[in-house]
């Protein structure tokens, strides 16, 4: 299986990068490795596994994140994402939410390496894919360099070769997801160290990369990058990153509207709301004249009884003119 460019990611975020979403982002960024949404091992088991699954094959590079404890549902998760045609899979051990600690996975398995450590084995063992994980700096009352090392050290000796962190603790008690994205200080100079310690781990830093030199910074000692928010509220800024990581042509803002707005329309006829196929692109046109009537016009019309894809093209026909 050829090895995965991993120098830029874009980072699994619940109720964000849906298959729209990521077909959305592929138009702005060729090389990016996507990510699902986190979607958990018992929702593929007892779900619908088409809705969930599913994905348009201009998506790829594309990963699977699951959320879940049991290392048998994660080997059959896993082995489904290889069926389904996914290019990697990746376990979930970093999510702060009520929801997820509540039901033994995210974040609060960084207290149980040795589990973790058993569905790696598990999983690696029911799929080709690469199985890699994306995980804090740890979370309180387990915090601290030699704790992230011995985790780290648990899951590698597993078959993880690969580790996204999160340059934050998750605050487990008494924050919310948002503010564990923002409260905790970063630890980027923790990740490095870490690198340091384990030279022959794929590491890739994820939080607080806003602006292409913290990139450039990371991607001294860091194999990636691995981009969440800003790639969201701020997707051209993906584009940036691809002049300066593989040489390429930035597109042009209205070309990627009027591939997406084609994509947006067959979506349409097979059932899809514009809302959600037209939320995903709101911040393209961050910083550009234009760009508040943008969001303006699509907000308060996506919504709509019979609204199509003009809308879109009608918001977007607003900054060309200025």
């Amino acid at each position: 299986m050829e090895k995965l460019d991993r120098r830029l990611s874009v980072a699994p975020m619940m109720e964000r990068t849906d298959r729209h979403c990521r077909v959305f982002l592929r138009l702005i960024s060729t090389h990016a490795l996507l990510y699902s949404e986190m979607i958990t091992s018992a929702a593929i088991l007892h779900g619908d596994r088409a809705r969930l699954l599913d994905f348009d094959a201009r998506e790829h590079p594309v990963a699977l994140q699951l959320g879940g404890c049991d290392p048998g549902d994660l080997a059959v998760c896993a082995g489904i994402a290889g069926d389904w045609g996914y290019d990697e899979v990746n376990l979930n051990v970093g999510c702060p939410s009520d929801r997820v600690r509540s039901g033994r996975f995210g974040a609060s398995l960084m207290a149980e390496p040795s589990l973790v450590a058993a569905c790696i084995e598990a999983m690696t063992a029911a799929t080709a894919l690469p199985v890699t994980v994306k995980c804090r700096t740890g979370i309180d009352q387990r915090e601290g360099f030699d704790n992230l090392l011995q985790f780290i050290d648990t899951v590698s000796g597993a078959g993880c070769a690969t580790f996204i962190i999160h340059a934050r603790i998750a605050v487990l008690g008494g924050l919310s997801p948002k503010q564990n994205r923002e409260i905790p200080p970063l630890q980027h100079a923790l990740v490095e160290r870490l690198k340091r310690a384990r030279p022959d781990l794929e590491i890739l830093l994820n939080g607080g990369l806003r602006c292409l030199d913290a990139v450039t910074r990371a991607l001294e000692w860091a194999q990636g990058v691995m981009i969440g928010r800003e790639a969201y509220q701020n997707p051209y800024f993906l584009a940036a990153i691809e002049a300066e990581l593989f040489n390429q042509t930035a597109p042009d803002r209205h070309a990627v509207i009027d591939a997406y707005v084609e994509y947006a329309a067959a979506a349409l006829s097979g059932g899809v709301t514009l809302h959600h196929l037209s939320r995903h692109v709101l911040g393209l046109f961050q910083g550009r004249p234009g760009a508040r009537a943008f969001r303006r016009h699509i907000s308060q019309n996506a919504h709509l009884e019979g609204a199509g894809v003009e809308v879109i093209a009608d918001a977007a026909a607003m900054t060309a003119a200025l």
